[in-house]
């Protein structure tokens, strides 16, 4: 049986992968975002937001792939057959990428800019067929507008305060404590919490895997009950 495999630590995606009637396994890639970022750009250029997220989608999914026969360093306990699924977010402002703050004051002072005003949540996804006969590798990013409220500087110290921001890229989110925050989305919400749902469904789709397939497949985060 084939299972998904998520390249990623984010609770959020394995939350709502989890949500959506899947049972993925987790191993986390441990790439250096910020060396595959040089390397890429080093080779191709500057990146725009939408490529720097599915760069680092491939890297993720592909170092975790790679991992798969290694024993010493995969779990014995991961299914066979999976499909490793990576995803990484950066929100676009005015041009700029936007990860996770490295701190609270960048994160107040990047809130004080977003205030009131709109961005492009962008995540890249990308998927390795590492089933016995699977050869293909792909991928495609996400891209949903969102717009902001116009907090107060109580509210921003508040919410820094929380230290939510400081965990997610783009120092918010649309599913936690950050809700109240966001006045609405053009396009996919799921896209914002970390993992395009209907854009997974589209790349499984071209490796010959309906997304119907994978519901409730067996694997150690399985859920039960």
């Amino acid at each position: 049986m084939t299972s998904l495999l998520l390249a990623s630590a984010s609770p959020a995606r394995l939350a709502t992968l989890r949500s959506a009637g899947l049972a993925p396994s987790v191993l986390v890639s441990g790439v250096d975002e910020d060396a595959v970022l040089a390397a890429a750009e080093q080779r191709f250029g500057a990146l725009d937001p939408a490529d720097a997220v599915l760069v680092l989608a491939k890297a993720k999914a592909e170092a975790v792939a790679g991992l798969l026969g290694r024993q010493d360093e995969a779990d014995p306990e991961l299914p066979d057959e999976v499909i490793v699924l990576g995803c990484d977010s950066l929100l676009e402002l005015d041009g700029a990428a936007f990860g996770k703050p490295r701190d609270a004051a960048e994160a107040a002072a990047r809130w004080r800019t977003m205030r009131g005003r709109s961005g492009v949540l962008h995540t890249g996804h990308w998927i390795v067929d590492a089933r016995a006969d699977g050869v293909a590798t792909l991928g495609a990013t996400a891209s949903t507008t969102v717009h902001f409220a116009d907090l107060s500087d109580a509210e921003v110290d508040a919410y820094v305060a929380t230290g939510e921001p400081l965990a997610v890229a783009g120092a918010f989110t649309v599913d936690g404590i950050g809700g109240p925050f966001v006045t609405g989305i053009d396009g996919d919400y799921h896209n914002v919490v970390g993992v395009s749902l209907p854009l997974l469904r589209e790349l499984l789709a071209e490796v010959g895997v309906s997304i119907t397939d994978l519901w409730r497949a067996s694997g150690p985060d399985a859920p039960t009950g």
